[in-house]
C-alpha cells in the first residue's frame, strides 16, 4: 500500500510517523501484511543491513519479588511453577553466560528480580560485571535490577556495565491496571537515571496484555521521547498462576504489525524481538527478522526459549548474518515443543547439540 511506502520514506529521513499513521499500521489487514513488512524492512535494511545482534540473558536472581506486576511469573503471590533462588555469584554467572558468548552474543543481560537493588546488591553484581568484562571486554553488559536509587546507576556504570534495561511495558494511562506497587513514573525515572549516568537506555514494551492499539502507540512514542536506544518488544507469555494467564489474544500477524509499527517509530535504533516470539509468531518468526535487528538467543527469565541452534539456523536460512561474528557454530537441529516451561539459572547451548 502507498501509505506504507510513505511511512518508510519518512523513517528513512529519521522522521516518526504521526500517531494516526502508527494506529493505521496496527489496524491494517492481513491481506496487506507482506506489503507492510516489505516497507518496514526497507527501514531496517537501511540502518542495519542484514545484521542480527544476539543477546543472551542470565537470570541472577529468580522469583522472590515483592512487586505485583500482573504479567510476571515472579510477582508476589504468583503460583507459577518457576525456580526460585537468590543471587548467583560471579563464577556461576560467568558459567551461565559462556554459552551465549560462544555462539555469537554481543550483549549479555544480567537480570535480578525485585523492586530494586540494595547498595549491597549493587556491590555484589558489580563484582560479577567486573569479572565478566575482564574476560570478555568486547561483549556489552546490560544490567536489569529494577528501580534505581540515586547514585546506583553510576556505580553500575563504574563496574563496567554498558547499558541498563527497564521497560515501560505499556502506556502511562494503562500502567495502574497491570501494577499497583510502583508507578509508570517510577519506571521512567529509572530509565532517566541510567541515561544521565551514561548507561545506554534499554526500554521496551509488552504486547498482549489486553491493551488497546492506542496503548501500544502511546508506549512506542513514549519510548522515543525517553530516548531508548534499544527497544525490546515482548509478547506476553501467559503463565499459569498469574492474573494474565488467560490472555491469548495475539496472532502471528498481529505481532508482525506491532513490530512494524515500532520500527517506523524507532527507525534507527535497535529493535529487539524478545520474550514470547516463539509462542506467538510461531512459524512466522523469520519474518520478524525483517523488522527487528536484534533477538535473544536461548532462554528468558523463567521460561525456555527456542533452541539456540534453531535460532542460528533461522537467521542463516533467512539470509541474515550474526552481527560481529565471522561465523556462528550451529548446533545440530533439535525439534522441541514451544511452550512456557521453567528453566534453570542458565542454558548451555552446547549441550543442545
Amino acid at each position: 500500500m502507498d501509505v506504507f511506502e510513505g511511512l518508510a520514506e519518512k523513517a528513512l529521513r529519521g522522521e516518526a510517523p504521526t500517531r494516526q499513521e502508527a494506529l493505521a499500521v496496527l489496524a491494517s489487514g492481513d491481506d496487506d501484511l507482506l506489503e507492510l513488512v516489505a516497507a518496514a524492512y526497507r527501514v531496517r535494511r537501511h540502518f542495519f543491513g542484514k545484521r542480527v545482534k544476539l543477546n543472551f540473558l542470565v537470570n541472577l536472581k529468580s522469583g522472590l519479588c515483592p512487586e505485583d506486576c500482573s504479567y510476571c511469573s515472579q510477582r508476589i503471590g504468583s503460583k507459577a511453577d518457576i525456580l526460585k533462588y537468590t543471587w548467583l555469584g560471579p563464577e556461576a554467572a560467568l558459567a551461565a553466560a559462556e554459552a551465549g558468548v560462544a555462539h555469537g552474543a554481543k550483549r549479555v543481560c544480567l537480570v535480578g528480580s525485585g523492586r530494586g537493588p540494595t547498595d549491597g546488591d549493587v556491590d555484589r553484581v558489580g563484582r560479577t560485571i567486573a569479572a565478566f568484562k575482564e574476560k570478555h571486554p568486547q561483549v556489552e553488559i546490560c544490567a536489569c535490577f529494577g528501580l534505581l536509587s540515586d547514585g546506583q546507576a553510576e556505580r553500575i556504570r563504574d563496574a563496567g556495565a554498558d547499558a541498563y534495561s527497564h521497560n515501560l511495558n505499556t502506556s502511562g494511562e494503562r500502567y495502574a491496571d497491570i501494577c499497583t506497587t510502583h508507578t509508570y513514573a517510577d519506571r521512567a525515572a529509572t530509565v532517566e537515571k541510567a541515561k544521565k549516568a551514561g548507561l545506554s537506555p534499554c526500554s521496551g514494551l509488552i504486547a498482549g496484555m489486553g491493551e488497546t492499539d492506542e496503548d501500544l502507540v502511546d508506549a512506542a512514542f513514549a519510548l522515543r521521547e525517553l530516548g531508548s536506544e534499544s527497544v525490546p518488544v515482548n509478547f506476553l507469555i501467559p503463565f499459569d498462576g498469574t492474573p494474565l494467564s488467560d490472555q491469548w489474544s495475539l496472532t502471528p500477524q498481529r505481532c508482525l504489525r506491532i513490530l512494524a509499527m515500532v520500527r517506523f517509530v524507532h527507525p534507527d535504533v535497535e529493535v529487539r524481538v524478545a520474550g514470547g516470539r516463539e509462542i506467538h509468531l510461531r512459524s512466522l518468526q523469520p519474518l520478524g527478522l525483517y523488522l527487528a535487528n536484534s533477538l535473544f538467543l536461548g532462554d528468558y527469565l523463567t521460561s525456555e526459549g527456542q533452541d539456540g541452534g534453531v535460532d542460528l539456523r533461522m537467521i542463516e536460512d533467512a539470509g541474515f548474518e550474526v552481527e560481529g561474528a565471522e561465523e556462528a557454530t550451529l548446533p545440530k537441529h533439535r525439534n522441541d515443543t514451544v511452550r512456557p516451561r521453567k528453566r534453570g539459572a542458565g542454558t548451555d547451548l552446547a549441550a543442545n547439540a
